[in-house]
């Protein structure tokens, strides 16, 4: 779980200009939203030993990551009529402290994740073209409460992360690095490691997003998992790793549903592998999303390290 607080590559930066958005009613009645897509969570940063959580210390972790779009889907995984892209690039340091102090039988610990973005999008219909650059610091995450359980073969992770939107944002504006609205998730995370060198592990999380309060849009709560099968020989894992993206209520725009609830979902699947050492690792994943309705789809790139300071 300690990869799954990075908190920048994520559709919902998208906030349609009023210009466009006219456009976009025209041609589908299925975007209607001044933000399309995803939320607050990079779906994906979760990799290898998910709900192994290490033990007590003091832990750095950076990430780079990016992100390529090429379309914007409708309720029906079909593109939109608009051309579209996206390519964001972020570098994140996440701190993490484990402690060796108990709460529920569960060694307790907090974190902060400082994401740095870069983010460029261009969209065309017809003679109107936009595009937009950002840069800067993103949304910052932390959690006051993180916790972890070990068993021989099972280990479990659970925390309550809060996303504060620190990052930059204007609603006139095609895309932003920052989101302008607070998300509160739980967030349950395991790993199966038995002897025999298999890994199965998942990071269950739901979103609970609050009002824009610049666009008066608040985006619907969302489900979500990342998933890793792998296979530990000495140092190294090789596998696949991916994820699963469902919004189960509607977004609404001053309080009443936008379209049909403009509900997004996404899977995604790829290669990934790992290699770890004493008291550091770093990990490698390509994931490209083969079903996405509702929101953008595209692929990621992953390059994790780990450190124990």
């Amino acid at each position: 779980m300690m990869a799954g607080e990075n908190r920048i590559m994520k559709p919902k930066w998208i906030h349609l200009r009023q210009l466009a958005l006219p456009m976009l009613l025209a041609a589908c009645p299925n975007a209607q939203a001044t933000e399309y897509g995803g939320g607050a969570y990079p779906n994906g940063v979760e990799g290898f030993m998910a709900g192994a959580l290490p033990p007590p210390g003091l832990y750095y972790m950076n990430y780079l990551n990016h992100y390529s779009v090429n379309r914007m889907n409708d309720s029906g995984g079909d593109p939109l009529p608009v051309e579209f892209k996206l390519n964001a690039t972020s570098d994140v340091s996440r701190i993490a402290y484990i402690t060796d102090h108990k709460l529920f039988g569960a060694n307790y610990g907090i974190y902060v994740v400082l994401p740095l973005v870069h983010l460029s999008a261009e969209m065309a219909m017809g003679p109107t073209q936009l595009s937009s650059t950002d840069s800067g610091l993103g949304d910052i995450a932390f959690s006051p409460l993180v916790l972890s359980w070990h068993t021989p073969e099972l280990h479990f992770g659970a925390a309550l992360e809060i996303v504060a939107p620190v990052g930059d944002f204007d609603a006139d504006r095609l895309a932003n690095i920052g989101r302008n609205y607070w998300t509160v998730e739980p967030v349950f995370a395991i790993t199966y490691l038995p002897a025999s060198g298999l890994e199965l592990s998942a990071k269950f999380m739901y979103d609970l997003n609050f009002e824009n309060g610049d666009t008066h849009y608040e985006s619907g709560d969302e489900f979500h998992f990342d998933y890793a099968v792998g296979y530990h020989r000495d140092n190294w894992t090789y596998g696949l790793a991916g994820y699963y993206y469902k919004q189960v209520t509607d977004d609404k725009l001053n309080g009443q549903t936008v379209g049909d609830g403009n509900r997004g979902e996404a899977f995604a699947v790829g290669p990934a592998v790992m290699y770890s050492g004493q008291g550091w690792s770093i990990e490698a994943r390509y994931q490209a999303e083969v079903m996405s309705e509702s929101r953008p789809e595209g692929d990621k790139l992953w390059l994790k390290a780990s450190v124990a300071l």
